[in-house]
């Protein structure tokens, strides 16, 4: 009950917090409090490979994200179709990055980026394609900040890993066949 209702209640108070501090300040935030906090919980609370690992695949995900939001605006056209190209490719490279790295950057923590950045700043590419430079900025540094408080919050209490997640340790269970061999030698021995 501890590993859940602590970083709970700190992912709780941190959303709460970022809510009341940016309308008092100004600070435009709340866009994506719920988002950030939301996605900074799931890295930090998820106990697969490193924080670091984690945190990195993540801001590789997102900068593969806003890359396409960028290739996107310049290069294809504003059509079901060109969004379709947009989003595969976005997919594709995520996944050619955990391939390309055998999985050591594990595909959901790049998926996680992607959506981090999709999340936050679709409805603004969508309102104005053009200004796409100066509005993913925004939607970039408003999100990250969300996403940061959100892992520094439920990293407080949460999870630590150092290296693959529990269930990639368990030993594989040899099948029949893999033992077949050694059953025929040690047969022949004990004759």
């Amino acid at each position: 009950m501890r590993k859940t209702l602590l970083p709970g209640l700190m992912l709780v108070l941190a959303a709460v917090l970022v809510m009341l501090l940016s309308a008092a300040m100004d600070l435009e935030l709340e866009s994506a409090a719920l988002l950030g906090a939301a996605l900074g919980g799931v890295l930090a609370l998820v106990p697969d490979r490193t924080p670091l690992v984690r945190l990195g695949g993540f801001a590789l995900g997102f900068v593969v994200a806003w890359v396409g939001y960028l290739v996107r605006a310049g290069l294809l056209p504003d059509s079901a179709g060109g969004r379709a190209v947009a989003v595969g490719a976005v997919v594709l490279v995520c996944v050619l990055i955990a391939v390309a790295t055998q999985d050591r950057i594990p595909l959901w923590t790049l998926l996680l980026g992607t959506a981090a950045m999709a999340g936050a700043f679709e409805f603004s590419y969508a309102a104005a394609p053009p200004e796409v430079a100066s509005t993913s900025l925004t939607a970039a540094t408003t999100v990250l900040f969300n996403v940061a408080l959100g892992f520094l919050a439920a990293a407080a209490f949460g999870p630590v890993s150092a290296g693959r997640s529990s269930s990639s340790h368990r030993r594989p269970t040899p099948d029949r066949d893999d033992t077949a061999p050694l059953d025929d030698l040690m047969m022949e021995k004990n004759r």
